[in-house]
């Protein structure tokens, strides 16, 4: 067994993990940085990318991206489209902030490539296989190298970002599943398809056959979303299919059409885990809590975990000062509750339940219209959707 020793072990790579290694050395401590994965495949696979202006501004001034503002593409609202007609929410009228269109691996590539110039200890094809000694002052990681041999990570402290299907969790709530979860009856069908923008900004399509969401990743390449069975095979549509059950949910819009090169079923869930700490080891990202995506809040809500983590690391590292990380918890549950009800409330507002009945359909409409004809509705959307305010970092 090879045995390492570091201050702070993060058990995966993704945004939130390299995010708060990036943080933690710009204060001055070291971190040890495990995932299985291989920077392919990290770099390579394909999430959601609308950053609110909090995250775009992180990312910025603690020099973790510097193409954020450049390569991504800055929205300054939403369309509501329902009844066949769309409704336009403009961020910037009522928030004064926007959002930025920079899909999550390129975000990763950013983060991989700033955390190795500055010497990051970056383990890939490491799997993580438990957390030992979560209650004492040095939690230890216990994992397999590529090569099969075992490592034993002491620390500090432990964090885990390592997913939805988290090992660091059990540490924490003693059970894998250990939360509060919620299944929805729907899902939606992504595609990627080789076509120019149908809109500027994304299109959030209510309509009686079913939710639809317009976006796109740069000018050559949309992604677009409907609604569906979660029990689909994406393979059963053909490209022809696929463009009817778009463009009928999208009345009054005419979609641009192009190859599609990319399918896929996502499935609607949320959790939150029952703890987010224990002693020294704490969940961050989707191993503490995952949300619908209708939202957009899955990564910023990581990225705010992230903010709230690292300075109570700081505090309690650097000064032995333990208030923070105790008060953690409550903290981050805070915001976390708030984005639960947000995305909760999106997606039931928006999507078509299976079992709704003609007054679910027009009460459905009355909520829609709450919202675009009121000041104070469109204002409460534009809040959440471009993001709460954030403690500084660093």
């Amino acid at each position: 067994m090879t045995r390492i020793r570091t201050r702070v072990a993060i058990v995966g790579a993704g945004p939130a993990g390299l995010l708060l290694s990036h943080l933690l050395a710009k204060a001055g401590i070291e971190s040890v940085v495990i995932d299985q994965r291989t920077r392919e495949e990290i770099e390579t696979t394909i999430r959601a990318g609308i950053l609110e202006q909090g995250t775009v501004d992180i990312l910025e001034s603690s020099g973790a991206s510097t193409r954020v503002r450049t390569v991504g593409n800055r929205h300054d609202g939403i369309e509501l489209r329902f009844e066949g007609e769309g409704h336009r929410i403009d961020f910037p009228s009522v928030t004064g902030r926007a959002v930025w269109l920079y899909p999550q691996h390129e975000v990763l590539k950013d983060l991989v490539a700033v955390r190795l110039a500055e010497g990051q200890d970056l383990r890939l094809g490491v799997t993580a296989e438990r957390v030992e000694d979560a209650e004492t002052d040095h939690p230890r990681v216990i994992a397999v190298d590529a090569d099969g041999q075992l490592l034993e990570i002491e620390a500090e402290f432990v964090v885990g970002s390592d997913g939805s299907r988290s090992v660091v969790r059990p540490a924490v709530t003693e059970s894998a599943t250990g939360g509060y979860f919620r299944e929805y009856p729907f899902a939606w069908f992504g595609i990627l398809c080789e076509a120019p923008p149908s809109s500027k900004e994304l299109i959030y399509s209510n309509s009686a056959n079913g939710f639809a969401l317009i976006s796109q990743r740069n000018a050559t390449v949309q992604r677009m979303y409907f609604q569906c069975d979660p029990e689909v095979d994406p393979a059963s549509y053909s490209e022809e299919q696929l463009w009817h059950e778009l463009q009928v949910r999208v009345p009054g819009t005419t979609l641009n059409q192009g190859p599609i090169f990319q399918r896929d079923v996502l499935r609607f869930r949320s959790f939150v885990a029952h703890e987010l700490l224990r002693g020294r080891v704490a969940l961050i990202g989707d191993a503490a809590h995952t949300v619908p995506p209708t939202g957009a809040k899955g990564m910023n809500l990581a990225i705010a975990d992230v903010i709230v983590l690292e300075r109570a690391l700081r505090a309690l590292l650097l000064e032995n000062d333990a208030r923070l990380i105790e008060a953690f918890p409550e903290t981050a549950l805070n915001r976390i509750w708030k984005a639960q009800h947000f995305s909760w409330w999106m997606t039931s507002m928006l999507h078509v339940a299976p079992d709704a009945t003609d007054f679910d359909r027009k009460r459905q409409i009355g909520e829609l219209r709450s919202v675009v004809e009121s000041e104070a509705g469109k204002t409460y959307l534009a809040e959440a959707y471009t993001g709460w305010p954030l403690p500084q970092a660093g």
